[in-house]
């Protein structure tokens, strides 16, 4: 909310401003626009019949532009683009594996979206555009669909009215059996959209099922941030995140979860009520949620995975050291406790590690699985959902 009044000031401030202001000198323009006398798809990015990508940029006035693809430091470095006609700026690269990229343009220094496109990564600062490369399990396959829905919901345990995504699968209806559900948590810095939009939910979903690799369920998909006004993200910076916001938030998450999430679910959707019929997921932030609240409430949930999550390795609690201190009781009540990581992580790689470790020390049963070559991305993310809902509610 806090943000939002800013971001209200700011633009009441400007445009106070532009109103004081005295016109525009002679000679100062604004930037051109592509001409409208010529068709828009030459000035788009797009995928090549042979998977490889031209990225454009329109820039008239730019003295140079580079695009940077992916999100692993290691692999996604700056390509130049070459200035065409009507500066109109461009280079093809690839080919590519069919996969959902993540890019951004640098212009003259500045990082910016691809402007020509509406396809951008679900963000509290939008500052990435996202390509499909037809070929894989995240395409819109000519297969039965399920449904999406944004819901809103009264949180009173945050004295606020949320909104939240649900999945149900085809041929959901008043009628249907009672379903699993899956809670799923996303990462910091994101929004309850990035899981349906860059993680490809749906789609995934959808096309699992018609394979019948996949249980019928469905998915939650809540915003992770709490958004309290003391919780605006952009006062804590990475280097006391851990100490201040992790915690804060997850614990005012948790009681959402519990007092607000599954208690509408229950409510307006026909679910089982069982623990061995609720999964909770999340990654990064959201990993570090669904560890928190899948091992403080033992008994509610039957499946938990932590995707890439920071752990109490770096953000201590309470609950989850009691909890991982009687391994009879957390093997007991759980099906499946799944951990995964990107190999070349070097944002929560250490928590990941510290938490297997303890894991197999104290001999609690868990799935662990390390993605060579991969950082902390939604490419682990993607993956690890996939191997996931195969799985879940099948034992």
């Amino acid at each position: 909310m806090r943000t939002l009044f800013r971001s209200l000031a700011l633009a009441l401030t400007l445009k106070a401003r532009i109103a004081a202001a005295d016109p525009p000198r002679e000679g100062l323009a604004l930037p051109a626009a592509p001409p409208a006398d010529k068709p828009l798809s030459p000035y788009l990015t797009r995928v090549e019949p042979d998977a490889r990508i031209t990225f454009r940029f329109f820039a008239p006035e730019a003295s140079a532009v580079a695009v940077v693809v992916g999100a692993n430091p290691r692999t996604a470095k700056p390509a130049m683009l070459a200035r065409g006609e009507d500066g109109l700026w461009a280079v093809t690269l690839g080919p590519y594996p069919p996969d959902l990229y993540e890019y951004f343009f640098v212009v003259d220094g500045l990082r910016s979206i691809d402007s020509g496109s509406s396809y951008q990564k679900p963000q509290r600062q939008v500052n990435t555009s996202l390509v499909l490369v037809p070929g894989s399990i995240l395409d819109e396959r000519a297969v039965p669909h399920g449904e999406l829905r944004l819901v809103t919901y009264t949180s009173h345990a945050l004295g606020a009215q949320r909104h939240m995504y649900l999945y149900t699968p085809p041929g959901y209806g008043d009628h249907s059996p009672p379903l699993p559900v899956l809670y799923l948590y996303h990462g910091f810095g994101d929004t309850a959209l990035s899981w349906v939009t860059q993680g490809r939910v749906p789609q995934i979903l959808d096309n699992l099922l018609a394979e019948n690799k996949a249980k019928p369920m469905i998915v939650a998909i809540p915003d992770s941030e709490t958004d309290g006004p003391e919780m605006v993200p952009e006062d804590f910076p990475a280097a006391t995140r851990r100490q201040g916001f992790y915690p804060t938030n997850t614990a005012a998450a948790d009681r959402e979860l519990m007092e607000d999430i599954l208690p509408f679910v229950s409510k307006h959707y026909r679910v089982r009520r069982s623990a061995e019929s609720r999964a909770l997921a999340g990654l990064s932030q959201g990993g570090y949620q669904a560890l928190v609240s899948g091992l403080t409430h033992l008994g509610t949930f039957g499946w938990l995975a932590s995707f890439s999550g920071v752990s109490t390795a770096t953000v201590p609690n309470e609950a989850v050291a009691r909890a991982l201190e009687q391994p009879d009781r957390v093997n007991q009540s759980l099906r499946d406790l799944t951990v995964t990581v990107g190999s070349d992580d070097t944002v929560t790689g250490a928590d990941v590690e510290a938490l297997e470790r303890t894991l197999k020390e104290r001999a609690i049963r868990h799935h662990f699985r390390v993605y060579p070559g991969l950082h902390h991305e939604m490419d682990v993310w993607r993956a690890s959902l996939q191997e996931l809902l195969q799985r879940l509610f099948k034992s």
